[in-house]
């Protein structure tokens, strides 16, 4: 039987088991978060990021498993879609659920910090799909989680609309320091973010690497085409040298 414990700090993933039905999704993951650390979790369609990052949330409660699962109190979640309430204004989108008599004024200044001051009555439907992961953002942020797991939150946005959004959660994960799990199918996305990178591969733990602070973040710093292409063989991508030399020949394409 699975267990779900609160605590304080951090993150402690022991032994965790899940299946639906007679399959078998995560077989004995052991996984650890330290606090403010973020990990940036890859792996092929059907391994088990998402069954994780549910098991982490509490949100896998009719899944069959064992394992112990040992998370921070305040947990909040950033899913692909932003799961807006479309009857209700992007304030009142952010401070649903949010006591306390400052609640509003919180909304405001998280909507602030994700650029979206000016706008609290709109309405979700009036905004773009960036603007709307910013909402989720903001209401996710606004709660000060001790961790916040995203499950592939910029997977429907367009590439420039991508790096943008890549700054901004950067940047609000550095002034509000959680732990971070961010379930991606983009190596770049997570070289670019993550402290920790780990590949999910057959409900197991496959391969782990750190992300040196301040270096392999971007195509130009020394070490990033190692990293990628580390990261690239143990998704099972193994012919993308061959295939980038035999683009670079004069005669490829004709």
């Amino acid at each position: 039987m699975a267990t779900h414990t609160v605590r304080l700090s951090p993150v402690r993933v022991r032994g965790l088991v899940r299946g639906y039905g007679p399959k078998g999704v995560l077989n004995g993951v052991d996984l650890d978060i330290a606090p403010g650390e973020f990990v940036a979790l890859l792996g092929p369609s059907g391994c088990g990021k998402s069954t994780l990052l549910r098991a982490l949330a509490g949100l896998d409660h009719a899944v069959s498993g064992s394992g112990t699962v040992e998370v921070p109190e305040k947990v909040s979640v950033v899913f692909q879609d932003s799961r807006l309430l479309p009857w209700d204004s992007v304030l009142g989108n952010v401070t649903l659920g949010l006591r306390g008599h400052d609640a509003e004024q919180r909304g405001r200044r998280a909507l602030a910090e994700v650029g979206l001051a000016g706008r609290e009555k709109a309405w979700p439907h009036e905004l773009s799909g960036g603007e709307q992961q910013r909402v989720a953002l903001a209401r996710s942020l606004v709660r000060d989680p001790e961790l916040l797991l995203a499950d592939e939150p910029f997977g429907a946005l367009d590439a420039l609309t991508r790096l943008k959004m890549h700054s901004l959660l950067a940047e609000l994960v550095s002034v509000h320091q959680p732990a971070v799990l961010l379930v991606t199918h983009d190596v770049e996305e997570a070289i670019a973010l993550a402290d920790r990178i780990v590949v999910l591969d057959h409900g197991q733990v496959a391969v782990e690497r750190r992300v040196a602070s301040g270096s392999n973040r971007s195509p130009y710093d020394p070490g990033f085409a190692q990293l990628h292409s580390e990261l690239l063989e143990a998704l099972g991508v193994t012919h993308h040298k061959a295939a980038a030399a035999t683009l670079a020949q004069p005669n490829a394409t004709q």
